[in-house]
């Protein structure tokens, strides 16, 4: 038989006995689709939900630090550690810091003292940090050394009385400095009282040293905490020393959080296996069926001349077109609900990641059509043909 007559056959076939078809195309469409869809947004959805881990612990940002309390030769990270650390692998963002300490004249007439952090505009990026009011410094502001300042909520009410004080100007070190807005949505109380200030400003404002001896590092997924937590102290160590460094990460949250994934993950994966069993079943049981129902027309087969090959063939292309087909229809469902998800959490699709799971998915489509088609080809092509000719 040639093969174009055994798909025609086949796909004439399937087409009439549709009605028995359609619980098991749509475990396999179903089970394809999910299959697809968890491959290829599981990766960017972790990537957005880590920029958004400040809610929990933070635990995608890395904090390396010298502790320049217990040496008597104070360190700072050079541009060259610095440039170093930001090309780590997984590492998505770099921020150093500087601590200061300002100091106010408040409305009752007396000086009030408060701590300052020196900043990047990266900071707020790295910290997943937001303004409740107003704005935070970028790049303009860095670059052009303003004297502008972000107040912690604490800070602003403490001063100002209340936290709309976006467009206000206040006093540092006798110094005048436009409030541009005020961070919110943190928790611990220091961050709320502080200060924050372009880095480039506290240079030429502020006296003394500027002690650059804290960065913090954003990794991109929570599988790249661990590697980059390993690699800061040999890459520091490379251009200076690492006398004193410090490295610090939220190891109990990062395993909760990674255990609260892999739970996640595998219920999914659980989910679509099984979805993907049942449809071998079920082509395995409607193969079955249809050997039954269709005894007395094998038998006329083979009495014309059809031998037990073409039977076995013709039964098994059967199988394995109905389920190339339902996993062909997952691929498309499967598609359509990952540029869905791409829209919602804003990422772009990896295309040679799609293609790999169209090869994937086509190719446990034909394999699942062989495993569960086999048997009941095998009893049809050993059917006796006076036997199948008798049969009502």
């Amino acid at each position: 038989m040639k093969f174009n007559d055994l798909v025609r056959i086949s796909v004439r076939q399937i087409i009439r006995h549709r009605r028995s078809y359609w619980g098991v195309v749509l475990a396999i469409t179903l089970g394809i689709a999910g299959l697809i869809t968890v491959i290829m947004v599981s990766r960017d959805y972790k990537k957005n939900l880590s920029r958004d881990l400040e809610l929990i612990g933070g635990v995608t940002v890395v904090k390396a630090y010298f502790d320049n309390h217990l040496t008597s030769r104070p360190m700072v990270f050079s541009a060259r550690t610095l440039g170093a650390l930001h090309s780590l692998p997984g590492v998505q963002e770099v921020s150093t810091i500087a601590l200061k300490v300002g100091k106010t004249m408040l409305t009752t007439g007396r000086h009030y003292g408060f701590p300052i952090i020196a900043s990047d505009e990266a900071f707020w990026k790295v910290r997943n940090f937001w303004a409740s009011n107003g704005s935070l410094f970028g790049r303009d502001t860095v670059t052009g050394r303003k004297r502008e300042c972000v107040l912690g909520e604490s800070l602003a009410e403490k001063i100002f009385g209340h936290s709309k004080v976006a467009g206000l100007s206040m006093e540092i070190n006798n110094e005048p400095y436009r409030v541009i807005g005020v961070l919110g949505g943190i928790a611990d109380s220091n961050l709320a009282g502080t200060a924050y200030l372009p880095i480039t400003t506290l240079e030429d404002r502020f006296s003394g040293p500027l002690m650059t001896d804290c960065v913090y590092l954003r990794c991109a997924t929570l599988e790249d905490v661990a590697p980059v937590a390993r690699s800061i102290i040999g890459v520091v160590q490379t251009y200076q020393s690492n006398e004193e460094l410090r490295v610090e990460v939220l190891w109990e949250g990062l395993k909760r959080v990674q255990q609260i994934f892999w739970w996640t993950e595998f219920f999914v994966y659980v989910a679509i296996g099984v979805t993907l069993i049942l449809g071998g079943v079920g082509i395995w049981n409607v193969m079955m069926a249809a050997v039954r129902s269709r005894t007395r027309e094998i038998g006329l087969k083979k009495a014309v001349g059809a031998n037990d090959v073409d039977i076995f063939i013709q039964f098994l292309s059967e199988a394995m077109i109905l389920s190339l087909g339902a996993s062909l229809l997952g691929i498309i469902i499967g598609r359509l609900s990952v540029e869905c998800f791409s829209y919602f959490i804003g990422s772009q699709l990896a295309e040679y990641l799609f293609l790999i799971c169209i090869v994937l998915g086509l190719s446990f489509g034909m394999l699942l059509g062989i495993g569960a088609g086999l048997f009941p080809s095998i009893r049809a092509s050993r059917m006796d043909v006076v036997d199948a000719v008798r049969y009502e």
